[in-house]
Formats: C-alpha cells, structure tokens, sequence
C-alpha cells in the first residue's frame, strides 16, 4: 500500500504536531495532549484518505477498466450524439487515484474552471473540472472527467498531452469527495449500473 504523493507531506505534518505535542505535554498535559491526539488523527485520516494501493490486474482483450473507485450514479445519453455518459460518485471514504480505462495516447487534457455543487448531484456537471481523452488502436478512444465536490477543490493531472498510457496507469487524482465521469461511444456495451460498486483497474466498466 502506498500513498499519493500530496499525501506525503499530510502525514508527515500530523506525525512532526503529534510529535510536537508530546513533547509539549512533558511540562504541560493540558496544552500538549490536545496537540498530540490532533496531530496524530490528522496524519491517520490523511493516510487513510491519501492511500494509492497497487492494482496490477490484467484485464481480457476488450474490456475498458473502471477508472475510479466509488458508486455508478448514471449510465445514459446526456445530449451528446453517440456518446454514452458513466458517472461514477466517489465519498471520502474512497481511494480517490483514478487509472486509465485502456491503453492508448494522451491526446486532449483540458481544465475547465466551474461551481463547487456537491458531487452526488446532477448539477456538478458543470464542476471545476479536468478532461483526459485517451486514443487507442482501431479509432477507439475513451474520455474521463475528474470533477471537484463542494469541500476540497483541487484536481491533480498526472499526464500531458503526448504520453503514451498503459491500461490501468495512474493518470490523477481529485482530493476529498468528487465525481468521475467517463464518456464512451455508444457502441460499447456497458457493464454496470446505477448503485454498482467499483474499483479504479479492478472492475470491468465496458466491452468494446
């Protein structure tokens, strides 16, 4: 189990306050031990929240991999012709390191700013925002979103425009509650629903 590398410096923030409180809390309980057990709580939420654990799963040929952690919200047309919309909720209590869908090259990264709407909602759609298009063999491409919540706004790219990704890869990660939104050509058949559970390079999103 690693961690994210923005989580690194959480948790070694919360163990130097935690440390610090001790030693406070040699000459005075009081002030000392309020600082230890914060400092201490804070780098556990921090490692918890921060974790990246390794997904090493080889999927079978045409199978597109989920690219996040969380709960399916909606599966459907949303007005673009051709294009069908996986959105997929992801609470705090998720890994929250997205992986690419399929192998291919990072043709498009575009960050669009937006509104902080609560991330189960349909009205995040319209979310601070950061689009990854990947493009593989035989025209096949797949887009996904990663979209901030209404507490934590920060998305973090991982690749650029060019790089050449593997299935599975880490491409990101967006900090605290947040939704990913996956579009795929309407001739895939997708393998989930509303209320499905999945995991980042674990579950099978779609079949070409």
């Amino acid at each position: 189990m690693g961690f994210a590398p923005a989580g690194i410096k959480l948790i070694a923030g919360g163990v130097v306050a935690g440390a610090a409180g001790g030693m406070i809390a040699a000459w005075s309980k009081g002030l000392g031990l309020p600082i230890l057990f914060l400092g201490l709580a804070f780098a556990g939420f921090s490692a918890y929240f921060f974790r990246d654990p390794e997904r090493d799963k080889v999927f079978a040929p045409g199978e597109i991999a989920c690219p996040a952690d969380g709960t399916v919200m909606t599966v459907k047309n949303e007005g673009t012709p051709g294009i069908t919309v996986v959105r997929i909720f992801l609470s705090v209590l998720n890994v929250h390191v997205q992986r690419a869908p399929m192998e291919g090259k990072i043709t498009k990264t575009k960050y669009t700013k937006g509104s902080f709407a609560i991330a189960y909602k349909p009205e995040a759609a319209t979310n601070e925002r950061n689009l990854i298009r990947i493009d593989g063999d035989y025209g096949r491409f797949v887009e996904i979103e990663q979209i901030t919540g209404s507490i934590a706004r920060r998305i973090a790219c991982y690749v650029k425009e060019g790089d050449t990704i593997r299935q599975g890869e880490r491409v990101g990660m967006i900090y605290f509650g947040s939704q990913v939104a996956v579009y795929l050509p309407e001739n895939v058949r997708v393998l989930v629903k509303p209320g499905d559970k999945v995991e980042g390079a674990e579950t099978a999103l779609a079949l070409w």
